[in-house]
């Protein structure tokens, strides 16, 4: 069995982006040592049009080979023409809405979130699934997430889109590793308790 990781950037307070779910305050807050973590440690997280400009579209994937995200985080970059946006990775969009999938490499699941998630976790595979924001999936796939990677960006927000859109309940993860870097950032790893 394969992990699901929900790898998400957030705001000290806990938000993912503003209540339209942007997070481009984050963005800007990525400087030269963090980037070098992130292209070591996570460099299949780079989107693929931003991999290309950096001369880093050759990097291996260390964790990842499939990734899901949310309709809204899709959006982002159908906004700017790009159909496939992780064109390194198996691309899966959960959407109600979408309809058809604009690309050939992205696949829309529609129905059972929940199963078809549980069947990318059993397949056999090195590599684990990437769980790509945003809070009404990661809501939704709560009890199926085995993996937290948050990195934390020293702002914050004060209201705005939350890690998780999900009804109360405790769910317990245990502490791994953590990491600070020079401009506040913060990067924590929890395992799911189990």
């Amino acid at each position: 069995m394969r992990n699901l990781t929900y790898f998400i950037a957030c705001s000290i307070d806990g938000f993912i982006g503003d209540p339209e779910g942007d997070a481009s305050a984050m963005v800007s807050l990525v400087d030269a040592e963090f980037f070098d973590f992130l292209k070591t440690e996570y460099p299949e997280t780079l989107p693929t049009a931003g991999r290309r400009p950096l001369g880093i579209d050759d990097l291996p994937n260390k964790k990842f080979d499939t990734i899901v995200q949310g309709r809204r985080s899709y959006d982002l970059a159908l906004k700017e023409g790009v159909t496939s946006p992780y064109a390194h990775l198996r691309q899966y969009v959960a959407s109600h809405t979408l309809g058809e999938s604009p690309d050939p490499d992205v696949e829309i699941i529609s129905d059972d979130l929940v199963g078809r998630v549980r069947a990318l976790k059993a397949e056999d595979s090195a590599y684990g699934v990437y769980l790509c924001g945003g809070a009404e999936l990661a809501g939704a796939l709560v009890d199926e997430i085995d993996e937290l990677v948050i990195k934390t960006y020293p702002i914050v927000q004060g209201s705005g889109m939350p890690m998780f859109a999900a009804g109360f309940s405790i769910t317990p993860f245990t502490l791994e590793s953590h990491r600070a870097f020079g401009n506040g950032t913060l990067v924590r790893t929890y395992r799911r308790q189990r």
